[in-house]
């Protein structure tokens, strides 16, 4: 019999790209796992934003006319949101939420033997039963070790669709990312809905990090994103221990007004986070920060706005994901009383907060010249290699050498641009 050829399309979060690679693990043997026209299509789908469900309709649209009788199945959060009514969304054969992901093979059978529609809720397995071959052809490999959150933010559906915390353990974290290094992954990315709520028996996130870099033969590892409750002296104190962890923090603010962040009920003020900036610079002076922030939840003001500006300002954040706030059904945001933001001006104070951010990142960038940063190779392109550095910047340089994939560089910059920044390999000190 002719193995099925199943294809993925991936929307949304880090969580859901290791899902997309766990799944693909999974299949691996029963399956011809394609990028191009496949027999069946698995779209992992997200249902945080408006924009990220009307990416995955678009996507079904564009199967539907390249390979009209191919199967499309639905799996992810949008899923689940779909399955509890939450959102409609009718274009695909069908729809089988996060819990079955893990049993993905037995859903695939199911929908060659022809079964369609909506497969019935499931429970969870334990994380330990999760784990990843890596994505193809990178050097940079997730690790999963948390899920679920016990937030309540107004705006989110993570609590819903996800569920209370779960942690994998330590044990099964630290062999996965064995399995990982072992396959030629240098570096692994921890990564979870809310990692600073990763906790086992055996200890919370820094005892987690602490075990991964025992690990020989790993080069790197990063944290993907980290509230400010995550934000301890225990963690930093491993930072401060051992450079293959990378000080790049990326820990979402989502509005810089006290007003707004009790409305969007975010468990922290603007005070706290500016805290926690100041105490992992204090610890890590070469430390790097990302965040997210939200631009038109209901109530924000022109003075809210302005506050986020500042504090963009003033952090200096190498990376910035800038949302316009788009109404979930079935979140408490859909049912606030407060005003809400026409859509002109969401765009507008998204365009206003990209103009504000830019410069500050070309300063911070600016102020790496003639600084070395240990650089880990991703790409070879026009005969220059291309990587990040440990504050996850993209680094593009030229060498007198051959530089393999997945090596660990010392390179001088010596410029910068919009796109990152520019250097020569300095291969007289080793890197490290």
């Amino acid at each position: 019999m002719t193995k099925p050829r199943v294809s993925f399309l991936t929307f949304g979060c880090r969580v859901n790209q290791y899902e997309t690679d766990m799944m693909r693990a999974l299949l691996a043997a029963d399956c011809v796992l394609v990028d191009g026209r496949a027999d069946i299509y698995v779209l992992n789908g997200c249902s945080v934003t408006g924009l990220a469900e009307k990416k995955a309709r678009q996507a079904v649209h564009r199967i539907r006319v390249a390979s009209p009788r191919a199967v499309v199945l639905l799996t992810g959060c949008l899923a689940d949101a779909v399955a509890r009514g939450m959102v409609p969304f009718e274009p695909v054969d069908a729809v089988a939420g996060n819990a079955w992901k893990t049993r993905l093979p037995e859903v695939v059978a199911r929908v060659l033997a022809g079964e369609r529609g909506l497969f019935p809720p499931a429970l969870p397995r334990p994380l330990d039963e999760e784990a990843s071959s890596g994505p193809s052809g990178r050097v940079r490999a997730y690790l999963k070790v948390e899920d679920g959150c016990s937030g309540v933010c107004t705006y989110c559906h993570a609590v819903q669709l996800r569920g209370q915390p779960r942690s994998k353990s330590l044990r099964a974290a630290v062999t996965e990312a064995e399995r990982l290094v072992g396959a030629g992954f240098p570096e692994i990315v921890l990564t979870g809905v809310n990692l600073a709520e990763y906790s086992t028996p055996e200890g919370k996130l820094p005892t987690l990090v602490r075990s991964l870099l025992r690990i020989r033969d790993l080069v790197r590892l990063r944290l993907a994103s980290l509230n400010v409750a995550g934000v301890t002296d225990s963690l930093l104190d491993v930072f401060a221990e051992d450079a293959r962890l990378c000080p790049h923090f990326h820990i979402p603010l989502q509005t810089g007004s006290d007003h707004v962040l009790r409305a969007m009920r975010r468990p922290y003020t603007v005070a706290a986070y500016r805290a926690a900036v100041a105490q992992i610079r204090n610890r890590l002076p070469d430390a790097t920060f990302g965040t997210d922030l939200i631009v038109g939840f209901p109530g924000e003001d022109e003075a809210a706005f302005a506050a986020t500006c500042r504090i963009v300002e003033e952090v200096g954040f190498a990376n910035l994901h800038a949302f316009r706030f788009s109404l979930r059904p079935g979140t408490e945001a859909a049912g606030l009383r407060l005003a809400a933001v026409p859509e002109s001006v969401k765009r507008d104070r998204a365009d206003r907060l990209a103009a504000v951010w830019h410069p500050v990142r070309r300063r911070l960038l600016d102020a790496r010249l003639g600084k070395v940063e240990d650089v880990l190779t991703e790409a070879e392109r026009e005969g220059r290699f291309q990587g990040h550095s440990a504050g996850y910047l993209k680094v593009t340089f030229a060498s007198d050498a051959q530089v393999p994939n997945a090596t660990l560089c010392r390179v001088r910059v010596t410029g910068a641009s919009d796109d990152g920044l520019e250097g020569v390999h300095d291969d007289q000190h080793r890197a490290g």
